[in-house]
């Protein structure tokens, strides 16, 4: 068990809706306020996506991510920003011809999906390495695909936090690092509770973990009902920490999160009363090898 851990807040996300939860910040201002609450919280991290301000609905809007990053870095330019390059890999077939794409479908050239990170440079970015059903969807990552984005990435001084949600995305990640797409010491994420990947129990866990290359920092994300037992099983089996209502929108039982920062909270108690201590900022920077201060 690591003695301190980063605790990441996914503010967000791109999947959970306000119909789950009235809590979920929407707007840019809404959106890097949950941030510094998060990060006043505790958090060393936070994971950031964008939407639409009148609908609710994922976004890939550059200036939504530019107003949120500037409200950010005015306030607190000492947190560590780490923005998604999910959006932009959804298909959905058509019932009648299933090489048609049907609505609801985001695909876009992979570039399309890092050019924010390439024009405002956070710290960490998300490098998604899933090809799998999602719902009645298929998220398409090919190995073509990612270094195209990988490349991108690099060209920015970005670090790519690695997204897994099975045991072959960790094998793509090792011909990554093998052919200089991707630079190690790596950051690594395994996604847990999604249906058809990743199971969220402490097999699925050790056995990810030990499939990673050399010098990885990982952290275990649970999705719903497995976003706080997954905190304890990542820090349990020697790395960090994550939540927020990206992942998740219960506080326990039966109660809605109120906020990112009480989610924040939460997870800071299962660390410290697991034995650890939670990262600063600055210790964040020097586990996870970068810069020592925001530009």
């Amino acid at each position: 068990m690591l003695n301190k851990v980063v605790i990441t807040c996914a503010v967000t996300g791109n999947l959970t809706t306000p119909d789950q939860t009235p809590h979920l910040p929407i707007t840019p201002e809404e959106i890097a306020d949950a941030c510094l609450g998060a990060a006043e919280a505790g958090a060393a991290v936070t994971h950031i996506h964008v939407r639409e301000p009148g609908t609710g609905k994922p976004s890939m809007e550059l200036e939504y991510y530019r107003d949120v990053v500037d409200r950010i870095r005015r306030m607190n330019p000492k947190l560590i920003l780490n923005i998604t390059t999910g959006p932009g890999g959804r298909f959905v077939p058509s019932e009648d011809d299933p090489k048609v794409a049907a609505p609801g479908t985001t695909l876009v050239v992979p570039e399309k999906r890092v050019e924010h990170i390439a024009v405002l440079k956070p710290e960490i970015c998300t490098l998604d390495l899933n090809t799998m059903n999602s719902g009645g969807q298929v998220v398409i990552n090919t190995p073509g695909n990612a270094r195209r984005m990988a490349k991108v990435i690099k060209a920015a001084g970005v670090k790519p936090e690695i997204e897994l949600f099975d045991s072959g995305d960790i094998a793509l990640m090792h011909d990554l690092l093998k052919d200089g797409s991707i630079s190690g010491p790596s950051i690594a994420s395994f996604v847990m509770g999604v249906k058809y990947g990743f199971q969220p129990n402490p097999e699925t866990v050790i056995y990810a973990r030990n499939m990673l290359p050399a010098n990885t920092e990982f952290t275990v994300i649970g999705t719903g009902r497995s976003s706080f037992p997954m905190v304890a099983q990542s820090v349990l089996a020697g790395g960090h920490a994550r939540t927020g209502l990206e992942d998740a929108v219960m506080l326990e039982r039966g109660v809605l999160a109120p906020s990112n920062a009480a989610m924040v909270e939460k997870a800071r108690r299962i660390v410290e009363e697991l034995g650890a201590q939670i990262a600063t900022t600055a210790e964040a920077r020097e586990i996870f090898h970068l810069p020592s201060q925001a530009s």
